[in-house]
């Protein structure tokens, strides 16, 4: 058996250690509940009727007699999010699922479910990770009928899977799994994608021939297939054993697709506490699976917001993560898959190069994640070092992946990497924390130091490059873009504009409060800056012409003067008041107050 890199055994036992009275007051929590017998047991006999109340004969028969699980399905389908649009049918799917194996099974609820890529740039956005919050919320209330022992978590998009994942760890007493729906297929290739977007922005290209490529690149049911949140989200549930092996990015309305849909079904009913194989979904999700999680953060350049969204998934389950504990292991954790926007494949190519079981095995055995953990196959870790395949007759089974990668171009083994190091860093200086995704910003934008140019608004942005204003080296500072200001909305919006520019030639930077998730791309950016603008931090003091040093490489960021002097300014106070008007941003006054620091995990729960 491999022995665990050195590292990864210390930064795991110091969050075990720091962790140690919360974890145990949370499994103390969880373990309290009686498992003696159906959950709905514990109903009177008039909660019970309401619960069954619009069942069918058979179900209601079950559900009134009988011993045997009941799950919880908690969806986030719309037909608005492509990825979302095939749960459609699967509760019909899940319920029958259910009856053929001798239970039953019910729509608990659902949860809010917004699309990002739709809201970019738009006022909408600056609900967006609020949004998260109110996913758990929701998530909890459709749990909290004591009518469930297992439940099953239809969801994939951005804030949606952490939100799901925080409010299930709430009810971590049954069992649970997600259950994914897959990618759409490849569209136009991505490089030219980006193409025709850094075009339109140097007003080379119509709205029409933007849109054609968009519609082009986003065009079926389905995830959308770069890297962003989304498709990082899915890695997560799979290396944190939360979906079965290969079924992240498997595609949907296909028989595999059904076949693990069916599978995910029966192995959560026999990990409930009526089944033979007990396994709570709290007791899945330990200090182990969190810090698998980190490691496959770094080996895939994922998404930046699980920063965010890991460090409070872990504090629902009484475990303390850092910003400390992602920077400790970046620098042993090697970047083995090139996915786009950090490389020119896209998910389906990674996928079909050996997907998540080559990558889990190559990690494996360097010592690079624990093995030992409980996972919802049933098996520790080395059990998702396989790909499912469907046999002639049509039944699942798995089989070892092949110790080569079928395209070096997109996914690496152990002994050649893309990066010696992960694709996600930290920063610390004078302007306090962030976060900077490298996985795709070349060797020679590491370091940058350069004028600053302060802007309040990141339409503000657009404006000054129409003007021809931005035609030279700088660091474009975007702030007051913080949870407390204005929501943290995503700033994609600045990605083509500042891309261009750096294809001038010309030494660019970003440096904000605000997020760029998991499609950051080429230019380096200090994201993530806390203590933000509107809470008095040192990024509310830059003024035009600052110089501002960002050293990926040694983990820097500063503005370069001299500390008394910078102590003397006074922070910039911006108008907000645009920022909150409308599109139901007013309803999240009470989070804006509560909201943490970003690396608290910027929420309230």
């Amino acid at each position: 058996m491999t022995t665990l890199h050195p590292v990864v055994a210390e930064v795991t036992e110091r969050l075990r250690e720091r962790s140690r009275e919360t974890r145990a007051a949370y499994l103390k929590r969880i373990d309290a509940i009686d498992r003696s017998g159906p959950q709905r047991e514990h109903l009177s006999c008039g909660n019970l009727a309401h619960g069954f109340a619009a069942c069918g004969t058979d179900d209601k028969d079950a559900l009134r007699n009988g011993r045997r699980a009941n799950l919880a399905i908690v969806t986030a389908y719309n037909d608005m999010l492509s990825a979302h649009q095939p749960y459609e049918r699967y509760p019909a799917l899940i319920r029958q699922i259910a009856r053929d194996a001798g239970f039953t099974a019910q729509v608990a609820g659902g949860v809010p479910a917004m699309c990002d890529g739709i809201t970019q740039g738009q006022p909408g956005m600056q609900l967006s990770l609020f949004s998260r919050d109110v996913v758990a919320l929701a998530t909890a209330v459709a749990l909290s009928h004591d009518m469930f022992d297992g439940a099953l978590f239809l969801g994939i998009c951005d804030k949606i899977v952490p939100g799901l994942l925080i409010g299930a760890l709430s009810f971590g007493h049954l069992a649970g799994a997600f259950v994914p729906s897959g990618p759409m297929p490849s569209g136009i290739p991505n490089e030219e994608k980006s193409k025709v977007r850094q075009a339109y922005a140097d007003g080379k290209a119509s709205k029409a021939e933007l849109l054609e490529a968009e519609a082009a690149s986003y065009h079926s049911a389905g995830t959308c297939t770069f890297y962003g949140t989304a498709n990082s989200n899915q890695m997560l549930m799979e290396i944190m054993g939360l979906h079965l092996p290969g079924a992240s990015f498997t595609a949907p309305d296909t028989p595999l697709r059904d076949a693990l849909t069916a599978e995910i079904v029966r192995r959560v009913a026999a990990h409930s506490a009526l089944g033979d194989a007990f396994l709570p979904l709290g007791h899945i999700v330990d200090e182990r699976a969190i810090i698998n999680g980190v490691i496959g953060l770094h080996a895939t350049g994922g998404s930046t917001n699980h920063l965010l969204h890991l460090v409070a998934i872990a504090h629902a389950a009484g475990i303390q993560l850092r910003w400390d504990d992602f920077d400790a292991l970046s620098g042993v954790v090697p970047l083995l898959a090139r996915v786009y926007p950090n490389g020119y494949a896209d998910v389906n190519q990674f996928h079909d190069a050996g997907g998540m079981a080559f990558l889990i095995d190559q990690l494996l055995g360097a010592g690079l994640l624990h093995a030992d953990v409980q996972t919802i196959f049933g098996t520790g870790l080395d059990g998702y070092a396989q790909i499912p395949q469907l046999d002639e007759a049509g039944a699942l089974h798995w089989a070892p992946v092949a110790r080569q990668s079928g395209n070096r171009g997109v996914l690496r083994g152990i002994d050649e990497p893309f990066r010696a190091d992960g694709g996600l860093r930290m920063l610390e200086g004078n302007l306090g924390r962030a976060v900077i995704k490298v996985s795709s910003v070349p060797d020679d934008r590491l370091l940058i130091e350069a004028p600053a140019i302060v802007f309040d608004d990141q339409d503000d942005v657009a404006g000054a490059f129409k003007r021809g204003e931005l035609n030279r080296d700088f660091v474009a500072v975007v702030r007051f873009q913080g949870p407390r200001a204005n929501g943290m909305p995503e700033l994609h919006k600045l990605t083509p504009t500042l891309a261009l520019l750096q294809d001038r030639g010309h030494r660019i930077a970003l440096l904000t409060d605000g997020r760029m998730s998991g499609a950051s791309g080429r230019v380096p950016a200090a994201i993530h800056v806390t203590p933000e603008a509107v809470a008095g931090g040192n990024i509310a003091k830059i003024r035009d012409g600052d110089m501002i040093r960002l050293d990926a490489a040694n983990g820097r960021l500063d503005v370069l003067m001299e500390a008394h002097e910078l102590d003397a300014r006074l922070p910039h106070v911006a108008d907000l008041s645009r920022e909150h008007s409308g599109m139901g941003r007013e309803l999240f006054g009470l989070f804006r107050q509560a909201a943490a620091n970003a690396d608290l995990g910027a929420g309230v729960l």
